[in-house]
């Protein structure tokens, strides 16, 4: 089994991000998945069997001030049901989970770099999601745990959202 969750996000307006960073941001949160993904298969078709399961995030459907997170996380959505296509016939399934707000090192630090207290920011945050709170690691993980499990073999190529709601 392997699970893509690396993720990086640095904010800024897409006309002051340089190519640096908008590598930086792509390496990270696509092309990693990608290079794990490729020297794991050769193993799991092997084995007949594999679960490969992508981190994506809400931020695929874009986002403000987010255009090469948001092009990094669609991008895995693709690379996830490409990849479902590609391997399905060795017993190997791709998913991934697609969190919204979730309360996380990353989340804190961005309301750090905005100077808005963490607490605030996520108050703000849950008073738009339906089911009235944030979302927590085990929630995500809970999501990832469904894709891992055996008895999910005829699951893949699906993106879930994690996020306390219907999403746009």
């Amino acid at each position: 089994m392997l699970v893509n969750n690396a993720g990086l996000l640095r904010a800024g307006l897409f006309h002051k991000l340089d190519l640096a960073t908008w590598r930086t941001i792509l390496d990270v949160n696509l092309t990693g998945a990608f290079l794990l993904s490729q020297a794991v298969h050769g193993h799991m078709t092997e084995a007949g069997w594999g679960r490969i399961i992508n981190l994506s995030s809400i931020g695929a459907l874009g986002h403000r001030g987010q255009a090469s997170y948001s092009a990094a996380k669609a991008g895995i959505q693709g690379l996830t049901k490409t990849l479902a296509l590609e391997l399905g016939r060795f017993g190997i399934t791709v998913n991934a989970v697609a969190p919204g707000f979730t309360v996380t090192a990353m989340t804190r630090s961005i309301a750090e770099r905005i100077n808005v207290p963490f607490e605030d920011m996520q108050a703000e945050m849950a008073a738009g999601i339906p089911v009235g709170r944030a979302g927590t690691p085990d929630d995500i993980a809970h999501a990832v745990a469904f894709f891992a499990d055996e008895r999910s073999g005829f699951v893949s190529g699906q993106v879930l959202y994690v996020a306390g709601g219907p999403v746009d």
